[in-house]
């Protein structure tokens, strides 16, 4: 994925081909023979650190009996350095029989998963090619170095719409338990899925209902998270000299 593609042309796509699009990049985006910052150094650092200043961000949800559940799926299947591509490559295998059984909005959340994933990683891989010129001998970040790197991979406006997608896929799945049938859906297709080898996707899906089921105002959790991970972004691209509040050294 070119992090230059104007933002949202794909958007205008087609669902489908929206999708196919999304995978495919995905597939690319991730293949070291196309893309060899895949094989930098610094990646797996830049993941690894990222997952722990989320965990450290999301403190007071874990802390919450109500919203623990929500926030422990965000951190495992939709923001996180998990590795998403056999979820992915499900989708690809089943997508016929999605468009057939699952209602359109659920299938652009799943699209809208898929972009953020891919967003995330395009950006990891610059900010690994950023450490690569500015980390020195280094191979552990920390919040100042990974604050300089942020800078150097720039683009604030993609940035700023990979909070957005943050945002979506939140809501979309919140929204997605008021449908009639969804539940039952997954339900019935739990068997099936598994048999077809598409568990990760169900997986997915079904953690994401069971997660949202008991967190009742989906809207105001969201709207803590996406308020958060832009006033983090707006100190970084500021050279803020705390830009984690003492949340992560």
């Amino acid at each position: 994925m070119s992090l230059h593609t104007p933002r949202g042309s794909h958007r205008r796509r087609p669902l489908a081909q929206r999708l196919q699009w999304l995978l495919h990049e995905h597939h690319a985006l991730h293949d070291p023979a196309q893309e060899p910052r895949n094989k930098l150094r610094w990646l797996p650092e830049v993941r690894r650190w990222q997952a722990l200043r989320l965990e450290a961000s999301f403190d007071r949800f874990l802390s919450d009996p109500r919203r623990r559940p929500a926030a422990q799926f965000f951190l495992s299947d939709v923001y996180n350095d998990h590795d998403f591509s056999r979820r992915d490559a499900d989708i690809a295998k089943v997508l016929p029989m999605m468009q057939r059984l699952l209602p359109t909005s659920l299938l652009e959340t799943v699209a809208d998963a898929i972009e953020l994933g891919l967003l995330t990683h395009a950006f990891d891989l610059r900010m690994a090619q950023a450490l690569q010129e500015i980390g020195g001998q280094r191979r552990k970040l920390n919040a100042e170095l990974y604050a300089r790197a942020y800078r150097e991979a720039g683009l604030p406006r993609l940035r700023s719409h990979q909070i957005d997608l943050i945002a979506r896929v939140g809501l979309g799945l919140g929204n997605a338990l008021r449908l009639p049938g969804v539940s039952m859906l997954l339900k019935l297709s739990h068997g099936p899925a598994r048999a077809a080898g598409v568990s990760e996707l169900q997986g997915f899906l079904e953690r994401g209902f069971e997660a949202f089921s008991k967190l009742g105002d989906v809207r105001s959790f969201i709207a803590e998270i996406e308020a958060d991970e832009r006033d983090v972004s707006r100190r970084l691209f500021a050279g803020d000299p705390d830009p984690f509040r003492g949340q992560i050294e």
